[in-house]
C-alpha cells in the first residue's frame, strides 16, 4: 500500500542507481512488465534498494484503497514501515508482508554480485476474500491514529480490492524471481562493462581478463597486460571499475558460469572449471558469496528447469 507524500530516502550509490534506471528504460523490462500486469491485474515497478518512497503509487493496476489511504501522514507512515520490513532480509526468492488493511505487498532482489542494487515489487492485493471483520479492524487501526477519511468510500475500495489466492499470488511471484534472474544477469553485464571515462589501460586489463578468463590469472600477469607495475594498476583499475582486481576476476567468473548454466545441458562442475575455477568447493563458497544461494539452487530457479521446492516458500507475515 502506498502513500502520496512520504519523503525520499538518501539515494542509492551513483553506480548503482545509473544501472537501475537504464534496466527499467530497457525493452526487455518494459515487455515484462506489460506482460506481467495485464495477465495478473497486478501492478509492477522496478525500484532502487533502499528507496522508501512509495514505488507502486502512480503505476499502472494501483489498488483504488491505497489511493484513498494515502491522504493521511500516520498511514504514509505506516507504508513506509511496509517497505523497510519487505527489505529486511529477503531471500533469494523475495519477501513478502501484510500491512494493516491485509494487503500483500512483495519483492524479489535484483542483485549485482553479492549486494542487492534493485527490487522487483508487486502487490496491494488480498490472497484471502475481504471480510466485515477485517474492514472494522482496519476503521479501528485509523480511528487510533485519528486519521480521517470517509468511511464509505473506503468500505467500497475495500471490497473491491483485488483477490488473488495464495496459490496464484505464489506462482506470480515465482515468475518474478525467474525474471530477476535475468536482470541480475543483466546489472552485472552493465556493471562490468561500463566504460565510461574508462582509462584505456584499464579497458586493456578488462579485455585481457575476459580473454583469459578460463585460465589461472594473477594481478602481476594482467598488469603486464596493461603495461603498469602491479601498484599502480591496482589504483588505477579499482577507480575504472570500482572494485578491486581480485573482487572484479571473481564476479565475472561468477557471471560466465551463470550465462552457461542457462543451457540446461551444462553441468554445474563443467561451468565452474571453463569459467576458470580452480575447485568445485571454491567456486561454490565464491557464488554463494555473490549470488546469495548454492549453484545447485539458482539452476533449479533458472526457467526451463525444474520447479523450485516447495519447502522454500515465500514467507506471508502473520
Amino acid at each position: 500500500m502506498q502513500a502520496t507524500h512520504c519523503a525520499p530516502s538518501a539515494p542509492a550509490s551513483h553506480r548503482g542507481d545509473d544501472v537501475v534506471a537504464r534496466l527499467r528504460q530497457s525493452e526487455i523490462f518494459r515487455d515484462y512488465q506489460d506482460a506481467f500486469q495485464t495477465a495478473t491485474g497486478l501492478p509492477l515497478v522496478l525500484r532502487e534498494a533502499g528507496s522508501f518512497q512509495p514505488p507502486l503509487h502512480g503505476a499502472k493496476q494501483t489498488n483504488r484503497l491505497c489511493v484513498i489511504l494515502t491522504g493521511s501522514s500516520r498511514t504514509c507512515a505506516s507504508c513506509l514501515q511496509v517497505q523497510q520490513e519487505v527489505e529486511r532480509e529477503p531471500g533469494a526468492e523475495g519477501k513478502t508482508v501484510r500491512c494493516f488493511a491485509g494487503l500483500a505487498e512483495s519483492v524479489v532482489p535484483v542483485r549485482v554480485g553479492e549486494q542487492i542494487i534493485a527490487y522487483l515489487q508487486t502487490g496491494q492485493v488480498m490472497t484471502q476474500p475481504p471480510t466485515e471483520q477485517g474492514f472494522r479492524a482496519a476503521l479501528a487501526e485509523l480511528a487510533r491514529w485519528r486519521a480521517s477519511v470517509d468511511v464509505e468510500l473506503l468500505r467500497r475500495a475495500y471490497f473491491e480490492t483485488r483477490v488473488l489466492p495464495k496459490a496464484r499470488y505464489h506462482a506470480a511471484l515465482r515468475l518474478l524471481a525467474s525474471f530477476a534472474q535475468h536482470l541480475s544477469l543483466l546489472s552485472n553485464e552493465l556493471m562490468i562493462r561500463s566504460a565510461a571515462a574508462e582509462p584505456p589501460a584499464a579497458a586493456k586489463a578488462r579485455a585481457f581478463i575476459a580473454t583469459h578468463l578460463g585460465e589461472p590469472l594473477s594481478l602481476d600477469q594482467v598488469a603486464r597486460s596493461a603495461n603498469m607495475s602491479a601498484f599502480y594498476f591496482c589504483k588505477v583499475f579499482k577507480a575504472a571499475t570500482g572494485l578491486t582486481f581480485t573482487h572484479y576476476v571473481a564476479r565475472a567468473r561468477i557471471e560466465r558460469t551463470k550465462q552457461m548454466l542457462l543451457n540446461p545441458h551444462t553441468r554445474i562442475s563443467e561451468a565452474a572449471y571453463e569459467a576458470g575455477f580452480q575447485s568445485l568447493s571454491q567456486f561454490n563458497r565464491v557464488f554463494r558469496r555473490f549470488a546469495g544461494e548454492s549453484p545447485t539452487r539458482y539452476r533449479a530457479r533458472l526457467p526451463g528447469s525444474a520447479p523450485v521446492s516447495p519447502t522454500h516458500p515465500i514467507p506471508f507475515a502473520a
